[in-house]
């Protein structure tokens, strides 16, 4: 089917989840979720061909992106049940007021209407994006990347075989069957029949979609996180945030890229970092070292676009600064607004750096690996927008929505 056609297959089916109540909307995402635990087997036999077919030609890091588990499917399950679990946005009374003519206005929360999301060879996106667009009333156009589509293919039959025994029409759930370029185009050029296009990816899926649209775009920017460590900072607490941010999953947004160290510590601090991240470690962080840094450690030096890039991988860009202030500034100049850190006991340098660092997130004392939607309690998230229009950080159920004003009165004229 034409991708146009997609599109407004969702845009005709959209009113039986516009208007939905509470309860149908959760009934139909505990369906959702019933059916894509039942359907485990053969997803991962869909997986499988994604993985197939991809190895080789992206990293372990990102194999491990695609990769779905049994674990991972019930774990896919489990977030759409928190979303079913989480109050409705939608009818929220926003505002109320009285004019001295007798108008009562109030601003509600409603529906977008028809979202669009376009992501890469993360399956989980899948589900995840299917269960927020549904539960804050939106019907959902989804693209995946080539490298997931089988497994995406697959997630989104179980979903519509679940919808299928609700109220809710299946055609609020769209995989757009084209994997080119083209339908790309398509859904940024969709004005009237998309209502926002979500981009989930890399920096050029991102640019591109933000450059080309004609569709309002929240842009969910890539994540050059950056950790500052201060002079005044607690070593086995910064190594441990290190460590956590670094290597726990490099593959996401939220994982660090660079690590800015203060040159009063540095000569002491970074063989502590080489020692944990590199000689200790399964698999060794590859250091990227500005000239400072090579002066206390061995490592590779640093290119000039290695604190410009988010690498998804072992890598670690290294710089040694002379203060907070250059710390700050250095992000500023490096940083895509996504999470940026402090560790430090200094209250001067936290209140400066929490203060300035003009981020999505802003750490003090805690790895950047928490910027997730279901760790703000949001449930599982759309994206981390950095952008500061409508919506700014995880985008959980309320940033898929819009408002209105409804104003009732008695007969009064203007």
């Amino acid at each position: 089917m034409e991708t146009i056609e997609q599109i407004r297959l969702a845009k005709q089916a959209k009113k039986s989840i516009n208007t939905a109540t509470s309860v149908e909307k959760n009934k139909a995402l505990r369906a959702m979720a019933d059916a894509l635990v039942e359907a485990t087997t053969e997803i991962q036999v869909a997986n499988q061909l994604d993985m197939e077919a991809a190895r080789g030609r992206i990293s372990e890091v990102m194999l491990d992106r695609l990769l779905l588990t049994e674990e991972r499917i019930q774990a896919m399950a489990d977030g759409i049940l928190q979303v079913a679990a989480l109050p409705d946005p939608v009818g929220e009374l926003l505002e109320e007021q009285t004019l001295e003519n007798g108008l009562v206005i109030q601003k509600k929360r409603v529906a977008m209407g028809v979202i669009g999301i376009i992501y890469e060879s993360r399956p989980n996106v899948t589900s995840d994006a299917a269960a927020l667009a549904l539960k804050s009333g939106s019907a959902v156009v989804l693209r995946s990347g080539k490298d997931a589509y089988q497994t995406a293919h697959a997630i989104v039959s179980a979903l519509k075989t679940g919808l299928r025994e609700t109220t809710i029409d299946p055609d609020v759930l769209q995989l757009v069957e084209d994997t080119s370029r083209e339908s790309s185009l398509v859904m940024m050029k969709a004005k009237g029949d998309l209502d926002l296009l979500i981009p989930r990816g890399g920096a050029g899926l991102i640019q591109a979609v933000v450059e080309q649209a004609i569709v309002p775009v929240i842009e969910t920017g890539t994540g050059i996180v950056h950790v500052y460590v201060d002079q005044a900072a607690d070593v086995e607490k910064a190594l441990d945030i290190i460590k956590n941010a670094k290597t726990s999953r490099p593959s996401v947004c939220n994982a660090m890229e660079v690590l800015l160290v203060h040159e009063a510590i540095a000569g002491e601090f970074l063989p502590m970092v080489k020692k944990v991240l590199v000689d200790e470690a399964s698999v060794p962080v590859e250091l990227r070292l500005d000239a400072q840094s090579q002066q206390i450690i061995t490592g590779t030096p640093a290119s000039e676009t290695d604190f410009d890039t988010e690498f998804l991988d072992y890598v670690m860009a290294v710089k040694v600064v002379p203060s907070v202030e250059e710390a700050i500034a250095h992000i500023e100049d490096h940083s895509t607004h996504h999470s940026d850190g402090i560790v430090s006991e200094d209250p001067r340098a936290i209140e400066l750096f929490s203060n300035q660092v003009d981020s999505a997130a802003v750490y003090v004392n805690a790895s950047t690996r928490f910027t997730d939607g279901g760790e703000f309690g949001l449930g599982c998230e759309m994206g981390i927008s950095t952008q500061k229009l409508h919506a700014r950080g995880p985008m959980g159920l309320r940033e898929l929505t819009s408002y209105k004003y409804l104003v009732t009165g008695n007969g009064q004229v203007r």
